[in-house]
């Protein structure tokens, strides 16, 4: 474990910490706690990592640290991006901390392993980071919750897109676990869906700092669309190796399919300019979501991405779910948390489906030129607003054995 605290920011939980071991085992029995597992320092700790931590204080402390009258209290670890470590860490929380809910999850393989320990302890889990849509569909439980994106979604908004403005054949460059495959699973559907066609695909490792071999392969294709099946920093390294090759200059059209914010500083705009993405949240939509991303900016120096603007969203609802009921009970918050609709800065039209999936607004964006962007962060263009109900999976197509059909 390379990274772990533990917070509170209420009076009487702060003054029992203060002290040593004893009392922070004396708050467990009546504080409500959240265990936050995330990556601190791989390939998606600027997607989620500090930042996902940062956002988790600032939802404790509009909530003044309290909920129901119970303090609350935040652990956190490094899982490393991988499930046995976030598994076990689960475990541990689950049986010493007795953590009411697991928090953001970024990696897919991460949030199904943690899942399971949710569910045979009757715990919530809100998930941020994770993409794949098999968490809130055939792999759905009782207290999973799917907050900010998902691959279907993806596919819907920047798959559709790509396609729509001619980019018909594709191949795929994807990571090798789970969500690649689902996220490539899922676009796939769109792409022939929409009249395109699939010539091929190549799996790389996760993470992946070399990809000449894979892009060699994706060149041979002669497709006329790359698609970017990973995130993060595989991501960053795909499409700058790409433009050292000459792929794009040559004809060749990269997607990346899971792009956020925090790659598009990286890349710089020369390089990122043009490129079409999907995402769940701007930092410059409106009046309310520059609020709360400037509050952001001022603890990390950075705009927030989707990921760590739905960590705070996300608990946010939970401890309001908590206050309403006057009770961390899993079964009577959830029902709460599902009962109540989604609108805050980060969620337009938002509502907790039976299936755990949290539907709301999606945005198809395209990252601007250099000239085009006025201020620091000033990327994203909207280019289109994806009604939540069109954004995810129907409900009638949900394999979630939690669906009455």
């Amino acid at each position: 474990m390379r990274f772990k605290t533990a917070l509170t920011l209420g009076a009487t939980a702060g003054a029992l910490l203060a002290g040593a071991g004893p009392a922070l085992a004396q708050i467990s029995d009546y504080a409500v706690k959240i265990g936050l597992l995330t990556d601190m320092s791989g390939a998606y700790s600027d997607v989620a990592g500090p930042g996902a931590i940062v956002a988790a204080k600032l939802a404790i402390e509009d909530m003044g640290g309290k909920v129901a009258g119970k303090p609350i209290v935040l652990l956190s670890s490094d899982h490393q991006n991988k499930a046995d470590i976030a598994a076990n860490k689960a475990r541990e929380w689950a049986d010493t901390e007795k953590v009411d809910v697991y928090a953001e999850l970024v990696t897919t393989s991460v949030a199904l392993a943690v899942n399971e320990i949710a569910k045979t302890n009757n715990k919530i889990s809100l998930i941020s980071g994770t993409a794949s849509s098999r968490v809130t569909n055939q792999d759905c439980f009782k207290g999973g919750i799917h907050w900010t994106y998902d691959t279907y979604a993806m596919a819907i908004g920047t798959g559709r897109a790509v396609v729509e403005e001619g980019g018909k054949s594709w191949y795929f460059l994807t990571a090798d676990y789970a969500f690649g495959q689902n996220l490539q699973d899922d676009v796939s559907k769109v792409v022939k869906a929409n009249g395109g066609t699939v010539v091929g695909s190549v799996k790389h490792p996760f993470p992946a700092s070399d990809f000449s071999s894979f892009l060699l392969q994706a060149q041979a294709s002669k497709a006329s669309v790359i698609g970017l099946a990973n995130a993060g920093a595989d991501t960053i390294n795909a499409i700058k190796a790409a433009k050292e090759f000459g792929i794009v200059d040559a004809g060749q059209r990269l997607a990346g399919l899971l792009v956020f914010i925090s790659d598009i500083h990286s890349l710089g705009l020369d390089t990122a300019k043009g490129l079409n993405l999907t995402t769940g949240f701007y930092w410059d939509f409106d009046e309310k979501t520059r609020a709360w991303s400037k509050r952001f900016f001022e603890k990390t120096g950075k705009m927030p991405t989707m990921v760590q603007a739905g960590v705070y969203s996300s608990l946010m609802h939970y401890f309001k779910a908590v206050e309403a009921t006057g009770t961390d009970d899993t079964d009577k918050v959830v029902a709460k948390m599902k009962e109540t609709k989604v609108e805050d800065f980060f969620a337009r039209n938002g509502r907790i489906r039976e299936d755990g999936r949290m539907v709301h607004d999606m945005y198809l964006a395209q990252v601007k030129t250099p000239a085009e962007s006025k201020a620091p962060w000033d990327y994203y263009k909207i280019l289109r607003t994806i009604p939540a109900e069109e954004a995810f999976l129907p409900i009638s197509e949900s394999q979630c054995p939690l669906v009455k059909k």
